[in-house]
This record gives C-alpha cells, sequence and structure tokens, in this order.
C-alpha cells in the first residue's frame, strides 16, 4: 500500500478516512479546518491511498491536545486501521512510518493515549503493547499513557496530576470535546438539542487550543462526557445512545430519591 502525508496543498482533494467522502459535509468540513491549522505545529496525517479507515496522525507532544507531559516525543492522536484493510500489515507500515519520521525529527519517543483494554474510540492497547509500547501512567477510570522510548535515558512520559482522577465539580451532564473527531460536528448539536428539548442540566465545552486541551479534566479531550461531576464516557453518543444514557441516570436518580 502506497502511503500518502497530507499538506496544505493536497488536503482539500484527499479523504481523511475517519468522515464521509462529501467535502461539503460539515463533519468533513470542522476536521479538515482542525488538521490545516495543526499542520504548522508539526501535525502529520498519514494515510493509506484508499477511500477508508487507514490512518495515523500525531504531533509534537508539546502541542498535544491531551494533559500530558512527554517533553521531546511525538504523540499519536488517532490511529486506526478497521475493515478490509485490517490484518494486512497496515497498522505496522503505519507505525513504522511514525517511528521514521519521528527518529528523523530527533525525538525521544512516541506516546498514546489507549486504555486498560479495548475501548472505543482509543488505540488498542493488546495492538500497541505487542509492538513494544510500555505502560508509562494511569487515570481514572481506564485511560492509560503508552510509550515507546527510542532514546533509552529518556524520562517516560505521563499525565498531568490534575486529571489523575477524572472528576469535576458540576450538576447535571458537562461534554467536553474538540474539533480533532469529525463526528462531533453532527452528534454534538444533536445531544445538546435532546437535553434542551427535555430541560434536562447540560453545558457543552468546546476546547479551541491546545493549551485549552491541555488543561482540561479528562485525559481524552477529544470527547468527554460527565454527569454530575462523574466521568461518563469517551463514546461519541449518537441521539439514541443518549437517550438511553439520560433514562439509565434519570431512573437511578430517582431510585436513590425514593430509597432516601
Amino acid at each position: 500500500m502506497e502511503i500518502v502525508t497530507i499538506t496544505k496543498e493536497n488536503l482539500e482533494q484527499e479523504h481523511i478516512c475517519c468522515a464521509i467522502a462529501n467535502n461539503k459535509d460539515c463533519q468533513v468540513v470542522s476536521k479538515k479546518a482542525w488538521l490545516l491549522e495543526r499542520l504548522d505545529d508539526g501535525l502529520v496525517f498519514k494515510k493509506g491511498n484508499v477511500r477508508g479507515k487507514c490512518f495515523i496522525e500525531y504531533i509534537p507532544a508539546e502541542k498535544a491536545w491531551s494533559p500530558i507531559d512527554a517533553e521531546g516525543y511525538m504523540f499519536i492522536n488517532c490511529f486506526w486501521v478497521s475493515g478490509k484493510f485490517k490484518g494486512q500489515g497496515n497498522g505496522q507500515l503505519l507505525l513504522e512510518e511514525c517511528i521514521a519520521d519521528s527518529k528523523a525529527k530527533g525525538k525521544k519517543g512516541l506516546a498514546v493515549l489507549s486504555s486498560n483494554k479495548k475501548m472505543p474510540f482509543l488505540s488498542d492497547p493488546k495492538f500497541l503493547k505487542a509492538k513494544g509500547f510500555q505502560l508509562a501512567d494511569t487515570a481514572k477510570p481506564f485511560f492509560e499513557l503508552l510509550y515507546l522510548p527510542l532514546d533509552q535515558t529518556a524520562v517516560k512520559p505521563g499525565f498531568k496530576p490534575h486529571v489523575k482522577n477524572s472528576g469535576i465539580k458540576a450538576k447535571g451532564f458537562t461534554l467536553y470535546y474538540t474539533h480533532q473527531c469529525p463526528f462531533n460536528a453532527k452528534y454534538v448539536p444533536l445531544i445538546e438539542d435532546i437535553a434542551k428539548m427535555k430541560n434536562i442540566p447540560f453545558q457543552s465545552i468546546c476546547l479551541i487550543t491546545a493549551e485549552e486541551a491541555q488543561n482540561a479534566p479528562t485525559p481524552f479531550t477529544t470527547y468527554s462526557l460527565f454527569y454530575n461531576g462523574e466521568f461518563l464516557t469517551n463514546e461519541i453518543l449518537s441521539d439514541k445512545k443518549f437517550q438511553k444514557v439520560i433514562d439509565e441516570k434519570l431512573q437511578k436518580d430517582k431510585f436513590r430519591i425514593d430509597i432516601i
């Protein structure tokens, strides 16, 4: 498979893999706008020359949209190979591209956000650990920061202390998100409308700079939903899934009130 590197010159023409192909779709527009701004920060987006989910996206850790301390590392934002492109060595090929590029840029190693088991929208820990990634740090409830050292003398990366417990002080639903993931452009407004229609406390906080993301109360700034201050999910919810979450939480709250 040929590997294509996204540039300012070819961004508009290339399919960015994780959203639908129509360049006029709000999901594609928001993701490409986000990518365009990040290219000046050193972001790299490499993809197979196919129309599908076969890509790796990474950025110097100092510019990462995640609350980590990883000076001198490269941070993998998103690494996704799925469908008919799995099981053909494409994941290994993309990872080798990232490693070679990071070495050429003098990076100490790679860091990536994962979890203690395979979770939606997070890199697969089983695959990464099989490729030599090691556990650097953990944050509640299930987040893991994995790293692959390229310089054996380098200090391992870690989460910023303020995200170790993944909790906030807020009532109702609170959503932190960025435009890094194209799906947010469609699904965030949908669940906002549902909460408004049902008169349920809901606030959405869009992180628009790396500095804001690095100071966010969650390791996964792409999408993190809290309820009454507790981390709920990093899975980007459709309207139907959000409705199910609402029903479950309100029923549980009613049960607690009845007991009291």
